[in-house]
């Protein structure tokens, strides 16, 4: 059993970055995510920060968002997404990646972790490139007895009905599928869409959490209305499949009842 933190959209700001966007408090957001992480008893294997890293791009944003990441007890994988700067990230990380994008695969309890890049410059939406594909293709050839992770800020578009900012572009999430398609993928870990959501493509559940920022009011059908809301993903992998659960870590909930774990078990 692995067991995966799943936190994106972070949407830091530094206060001196001059940011006049964010209408919450992420940086606060953050630090109580990283708080009730390593509260966790036990600790997970992995915590996974799928983009959106910053709100600007400021150098800044990255060194307190790096600073803040230190303070976790577990190992971090991070993935850029559409509000990130490559470079300013590459030089507070130290990743010598430069412009280029930002990805990379690691082992953690048993699972194979792949981060793609999604980012296009000056774009809402993502994409995958010829060169990112080629990367996948050969990291899943790797390690072929292990379960393989999927992060990438975009999810994968689905039809004609998702729009078009969203997700990744059609092209690149054909490629995407056709790539990953039968090769022991047990799930993509996404964010962008601030909601909290799983739905199943290729046959590979996708995970999506409203993120540290905000959320989206999904029974509004017409217009975007953003609202208060922000969760992470408790995500556990399992012989059988991985499953999520999400945890609310915004607005505050007003404690009702207890019940001690001696009477929870008592329970027939």
């Amino acid at each position: 059993m692995t067991r995966i933190v799943h936190l994106t959209d972070l949407h830091v700001s530094h206060p001196e970055s001059g940011d006049a966007g964010l209408k919450t408090d992420t940086t606060g957001m953050l630090r109580r995510a990283v708080a009730a992480i390593n509260a966790m008893e036990p600790l997970p294997d992995l915590v996974v920060a799928s983009g959106d890293l910053t709100n600007t791009g400021a150098p800044s944003s990255y060194q307190l968002v790096k600073d803040i990441l230190a303070g976790l007890e577990p190992p971090v994988a991070l993935a850029l997404g559409n509000h990130d700067k490559r470079a300013a990230f590459a030089e507070a990380f130290e990743t010598g990646t430069g412009d280029d994008p930002y990805q990379y695969e690691m082992i953690v309890a048993g699972l194979h972790v792949i981060t793609l890049d999604t980012l296009v410059p000056g774009r809402v939406a993502g994409r995958l490139d010829s060169e990112q594909i080629a990367f996948l293709d050969a990291a899943l050839d790797r390690e072929p007895d292990l379960p393989k992770l999927i992060v990438a800020h975009h999810p994968p578009h689905l039809d004609e009905r998702t729009l078009p900012w969203a997700s990744l572009d059609a092209e690149s999430s054909k490629s995407f599928g056709d790539t990953i398609r039968g090769r022991g993928v047990v799930g993509v870990l996404s964010g962008h869409v601030h909601i909290d959501q799983v739905y199943h493509w290729m046959g590979v559940p996708v995970i999506t959490c409203m993120g540290l920022n905000s959320t989206v009011d999904i029974m509004e059908q017409r217009d975007m209305r953003i609202v208060e809301g922000t969760s992470m993903g408790l995500c556990t992998l399992r012989p059988s499949g991985l499953s999520v659960a999400f945890v609310p870590l915004s607005p505050d909930r007003r404690e009702l009842a207890v019940l001690e774990e001696a009477r929870l078990r008592a329970f027939q």
